[in-house]
């Protein structure tokens, strides 16, 4: 087996954190190759990286395609089977590549592994996009083991144990690729948000496996290109969740858990009126619209006729 590695960068503007963090990359990343795939960035990255980092690979995009269209266009372009999916915000330590890999290589079964990572800013704090592994609740609400809704854990240690989990965040990750590829790899109408838990989630389903490495450390930024605060954020997430538990949930558990997620959607934005957030409120309201509308296609990838039978007459009107 080949088990050479690659890291990917998927970049969209993001100059000044391939600045401040590529050097720490290539630094720390002995043996790997460093491949920067460009979403069509105006803010002279590529021109920058030519100029400074000759040696890293560049994959243009002619087009903004997000990070689940991004990855899945850059990674055919890729020959190394073991990538590492890894944001331009984040700062890697010494000795954080080895651990990843040893870990994928140990069970032919692990599609993907997540290291543990804190908060840039904290560093004693685990981060909120992945912390030490992704979780999934009954009504589909992702959280993670440090990290629940917006409660952040101090790390001291209690999650040092490598375990199974249920995704691993795209802030990095180390992939198999040629699993990600068979299990269809990022569903690209998400644009952005989540696809990498509706990605582990089919993984799984497939019988694969998504590993957290606490032997590995990064530090987190966070909302580098989006911030967390952002109403296209919470239109994206609320969307994209939606839609993930349509294609993934057992029938049985869609048939009532989408309707009670849909009321959940409403109050939340009766909360963000309150707070005095209307644009976050509008947001909801705007991606339940696209959901409806494309509940019939994304009915049909999961050809449960139970689901089918019950659920298209509910939502015929937004064909």
């Amino acid at each position: 087996m080949n088990e050479s590695i690659a890291i990917a960068l998927l970049n969209w503007n993001g100059k000044k954190w391939l600045e401040q963090f590529l050097p720490g990359i290539l630094r720390f990343s002995h043996g790997a190759t460093v491949y920067v795939i460009d979403n069509h960035s105006t803010d002279g990255s590529t021109e920058w990286l030519n100029k400074h980092f000759p040696q890293v690979k560049i994959i243009p995009l002619d087009h903004n395609y997000g990070f689940a269209g991004g990855y899945n266009r850059g990674l055919r372009q890729i020959k190394e089977n073991f990538v590492v999916l890894l944001n331009t915000d984040v700062e890697v330590t010494e000795n954080w590549l080895e651990p990843l890999k040893q870990r994928l290589l140990s069970d032919p079964k692990i599609a993907a592994v997540q290291p543990k990572i804190k908060s840039w800013h904290q560093e004693n704090k685990f981060e909120y996009a992945g912390a030490a592994g992704g979780r999934l609740d009954f009504f589909g609400y992702p959280y993670c083991d440090g990290r629940y809704f917006t409660k952040i854990e101090t790390d001291y240690g209690q999650f040092n144990q490598a375990k199974p989990i249920d995704w691993a965040s795209g802030a990095c990750m180390l992939i198999n690729k040629d699993i990600f590829f068979e299990t269809g790899g990022f569903d690209q109408n998400f644009f952005a948000h989540q696809e990498e838990i509706d990605w582990a989630w089919r993984a799984r389903r497939k019988g694969y496996k998504i590993y957290y490495e606490p032997k590995s450390t990064v530090y987190h930024i966070g909302g580098g290109n989006l911030n967390y605060g952002h109403p296209q954020k919470t239109y994206l997430n609320f969307r994209n969740n939606l839609l993930m538990l349509l294609k993934n949930l057992p029938a049985t558990n869609a048939f009532f858990v989408i309707p009670i997620r849909l009321i959940g959607d409403g109050l939340t934005g009766i909360m963000f009126l309150i707070q005095g957030k209307p644009q976050h409120t509008l947001a909801i309201i705007k991606a339940h619209f696209s959901f409806y509308k494309r509940f019939n296609r994304y009915l049909k990838m999961r050809q449960k006729p139970f689901l089918k039978k019950y659920y298209s007459k509910f939502f015929f009107l937004f064909r």
